[in-house]
């Protein structure tokens, strides 16, 4: 019977957690050395590690599943490009600048966080809850500025419903936000300036002359759109299908203060899943139609409240709270992904785009936001860009960007088409001609019919765009109707989007997987899952003597085999410290080698968060260890499988 562990003994300490990562390099400052760079990042083995481990679940889970053509496009992209899909002109964020010191801060973040800090001031004043501990010089300057005040129980409500609604505010809004409640910045006190708009994006010069501007990527999305064409072709011309791709992103943000929660180069892995306009069912929606999921809808936010509702996918979409299938099964795959991984389902909701926030190419969008320290964060997008993407690039280049479906039944119709005298059109207009041309085919129908009537009559009078007036007699043009029979319907597809940023994802599994032993709290565990854990199993001899280093590469060996990442240690540390150590790596199990291990070919198999330990032969212990790394079964059944191990073994 497996042990049951109190993980909650102790609250989360981010201090705690902070100082473990930095300790065991899960990932560091860049150029420490030099003094760092705010928002840059290195990770180092552990962390490396994890984050290869997320992207070959996110991999296996979705374009393996879901059958997605995966790409990898340039990270450097030329300036018309992103002049093109809107990115120069909107990819901004609102700055503000304090009026003395010139420091920059994020607006909406300002706002945030002084009223988070009025309102948890507000709270201890009311005795119901302490004022949260100070971290770094800072914040203790932030939190001075949180005493405990109360505040008029109106004021609180108006707070509320502000951060209820904050990703809603433009940048003026915002500014009048600063203006009526004396924001200030909270490291200096000084009053700030008007917000202004920054665009997020790296821009940089292509070739040695520097002519070709050019900007790193703020996203992996163009990649795919651009190679439209090439990908329909792959699939054989059919539609629908998806296309993946995960790598690097840019974005040079105004003040990145939060770890990896905030960075300006990340990992991203994103997804285009072309598809109909006319029909965005998908063909496994009923496997997810009964998931429920929490969601925070744009009415209820709009409305200053942040009440979740908990509803299954599938009534989500037949009421129209999720636009469409498609959009609904991927929130459900994202979701199953994100619980898969360790994230705690209690503390993961989605949340719905209100219409001011909304990017410039979506029709709807819903977050993936995980609860951690700072908050809610948001760390996957899923949005319904429609034909945004492909409309303006085909517009842009002339070049089709279209699925052609040949269909069952041919669709015959009837309209009234213009018809030419190009001979009589060229000696009474000259250049004219192709002005007249376009305002008369530019007309629909009903237009048409009325240019027939006229000429009928013996004239009419077409404008063309700039007001000149031309008159046109059925010698240079006549209307008829005429019948056309289509065979094949041309369309642009919309696009769903998935959009994950991985670190903030890392980041957050990190928070959810960190306690402290009931007995120590100085001694962390990271309870990652064996799928994504950095090191699977720890192989621990009982000392670095010689006779052991056999049966350390055999089952090396028999581990490697299986697909098993391992780590020796042998160091002269104690067995105790050697695996508190590792619980702090994540690593979810251990393989003790003893004396009697070396005369009875048996070692012992340590589970990380209950510490229970089992006994069995070296091949047991492999196949059993393997089941559980690869999640075939559970610690439940591997005690079932291996007797307990009482601490003695019998030794000649």
């Amino acid at each position: 019977m497996a042990t049951v562990v109190n993980k909650t003994a102790h609250p989360f300490d981010k201090t705690r957690l902070d100082a473990t990562l930095n300790r065991r390099f899960f990932y560091a400052p860049a150029f420490e050395i030099y003094g760092g760079v705010a928002g840059l990042y290195d990770y180092g083995p552990p962390g490396s590690a994890l984050q290869a481990n997320i992207i070959d679940l996110w991999r296996k889970h979705f374009i393996i599943e879901e059958g997605m053509l995966e790409l990898d496009t340039t990270i450097i992209t030329p300036s018309a490009v992103f002049e093109t899909s809107g990115h120069v002109a909107r990819f901004a964020d609102w700055m503000v600048k304090d009026t003395k010191t010139g420091d920059v801060l994020r607006a909406d973040h300002l706002v945030k966080n002084v009223l988070e800090a009025r309102l948890a001031g507000d709270r201890e004043a009311r005795g119901l809850e302490a004022a949260p501990p100070t971290e770094d010089k800072k914040r203790k300057k932030k939190n001075a500025k949180a005493a405990a005040v109360k505040l008029d129980d109106g004021v609180v409500k108006e707070y509320e419903s502000i951060l209820a609604q904050l990703d809603n505010y433009g940048g003026p809004e915002l500014g009048e936000l600063c203006r009526k409640y004396n924001l200030r910045n909270p490291d200096t006190d000084n009053e700030v300036g008007e917000p202004q708009q920054f665009n997020l994006m790296f821009q940089s010069s292509i070739g040695p002359t520097g002519q070709h501007k050019g900007y790193l990527r703020p996203e992996t999305a163009q990649g795919h759109f651009l190679n439209f064409n090439r990908l329909l072709e792959y699939n054989n011309g059919r539609v629908p299908f998806a296309s993946a791709q995960i790598g690097r992103s840019f974005r040079n943000e105004i003040s990145p203060r939060a770890g990896l929660l905030r960075v300006r180069e990340f990992t991203m892995a994103e997804i285009e899943h072309y598809v109909d306009p006319e029909d965005k069912r998908h063909p496994r929606f009923n496997e997810v139609r009964n998931l429920s999921i929490v969601l925070l809808d744009r009415h209820v936010q709009e409305s200053g409240s942040s009440q979740t509702t908990t509803i299954t996918v599938g009534e989500a979409v037949d009421k129209g709270i999720i636009a469409n299938e498609t959009l609904g099964y991927f929130v459900a795959r994202i979701y199953l992904f994100l619980i898969n991984i360790g994230i705690n389902p209690r503390r993961l909701r989605f949340r719905q785009h209100m219409a001011n926030e909304m990017a410039h190419y979506a029709t709807d969008c819903w977050d993936a936001e995980i609860h951690n320290t700072t908050g809610w964060t948001e760390c996957v997008g899923c949005a319904d860009r429609a034909a945004y993407d492909l409309t303006v690039h085909s517009n842009k280049t002339g070049q089709p960007l279209v699925v052609r479906q040949a269909l069952k039944e041919p669709i015959v119709t009837e309209k009234e088409v213009p018809e030419w005298n190009k001979k009589n059109l060229g000696k009474l207009f000259k250049k004219d001609s192709a002005v007249i041309q376009q305002a008369v085919e530019s007309l629909d129908e009903a237009g048409l019919l009325k240019l027939k009537g006229e000429l009928a009559q013996g004239s009419t009078t077409v404008k063309s765009e700039d007001g000149k007036e031309f008159t046109l007699t059925p010698e240079v043009v006549t209307i008829e109707r005429k019948t056309f029979k289509q065979s094949i319907r041309e369309f642009t597809p919309n696009v769903i989007e998935p959009s994950f940023g991985l670190g903030r994802i890392l980041y957050t599994l990190l928070e959810h997987s960190f306690w402290s032993r009931e007995q120590d709290v100085d001694r962390g565990v990271l309870s990652l899952p064996p799928l994504v854990a950095p090191t699977k199993v720890l192989i621990v001899p009982l000392s670095a003597r010689e006779e052991f280093d056999p049966l350390v590469q055999e089952i090396s060996a028999k581990l490697r085999k299986a697909g098993v990442f391992s780590r020796v240690d042998d160091s002269n540390t104690s067995i105790g410290k050697r695996y508190a150590r590792n619980d702090e790596l994540g690593t979810p199990f251990g393989l003790t080698i003893d004396f009697a291990s070396v005369q009875n070919r048996t070692v012992t198999l340590r589970e990380r968060d209950t510490t229970d330990q089992r006994i069995g032969s070296i091949d047991e212990v492999v196949a059993t260890v393997t089941d559980l790394v690869f999640g075939n079964v559970d610690w439940a059944e591997a005690c079932r499988r291996l007797p307990a191990y009482d601490g003695v073994q019998a030794v000649d």
